[in-house]
């Protein structure tokens, strides 16, 4: 990045900061995703069961192996080889994991958080359950506000994940949401965060860096 785009991420992603604290959050920036890896790094211990979200974001910040190496519990329903039924009952122990990881779809500057998801499990986990929640984006994720969060989840997040998973739906031919009605749609369950879930203990990272879709 150069020194302009390092500065347009950091003042973004501190007025987004600011405004989700602002709703209750706890809310930190991290110029780098190796920074902010550090950070979740400290806060798991030996034993720890440690759900994630299905994130190309935590992928991306190598998390999995790091906390395993660790000798935490990764509770990863994406990890390959699982049958269905084993997934599921790794999506159900996430809900009452210690510490709960995932992406978010869009954080706007009015402190809110959009997801969407297929079964619900990630935006479940998000809203009740976890000891602890980290949600970590990076600043290619920030938006003005609810619309352009529903702008950028039909432009690029729902069509780059559908190609991912390779659904076959039609956005995987015209690289935007067409509100398909297919069986195999993952864009299921809407979740607005407006303000931090009650009795949650609930941290957003932002990372200076494009991370995720």
């Amino acid at each position: 990045m150069t020194e302009t785009e390092r500065w347009h991420a950091k003042t973004l992603a501190e007025a987004a900061c600011a405004a989700l604290k602002k709703n209750g959050f706890e809310a930190r920036y991290f110029e780098t995703g190796e920074a902010a890896a550090d950070w979740i790094d400290a806060l798991v211990s030996k034993g720890m069961r440690v759900g994630t979200g299905g994130s190309m974001t935590l992928a991306a910040l190598g998390l999995h192996q790091r906390l395993e190496d660790k000798g935490a519990v990764v509770l990863n329903h994406s990890r390959k080889g699982l049958g269905a039924e084993e997934k599921m009952e790794v999506m159900r122990a996430q809900l009452t994991c210690d510490l709960f990881l995932s992406g978010t779809n869009a954080v706007t500057l009015d402190g809110e958080l959009y997801n969407i998801d297929g079964n619900g499990n990630r935006v479940a986990a998000l809203t009740f359950g976890p000891k602890k929640t980290v949600v970590v984006v990076g600043y290619n994720k920030i938006v003005r506000d609810m619309a352009e969060a529903e702008a950028r989840l039909e432009l690029v997040a729902s069509p780059l994940n559908n190609k991912r998973l390779d659904t076959g739906n039609a956005c995987t031919k015209t690289g935007k949401c067409e509100d398909c009605k297919a069986e195999t749609r993952i864009c299921k369950v809407y979740s607005v965060f407006k303000r931090r879930p009650g009795k949650s203990d609930f941290t957003v990272v932002i990372v200076g860096e494009s991370l995720g879709y």
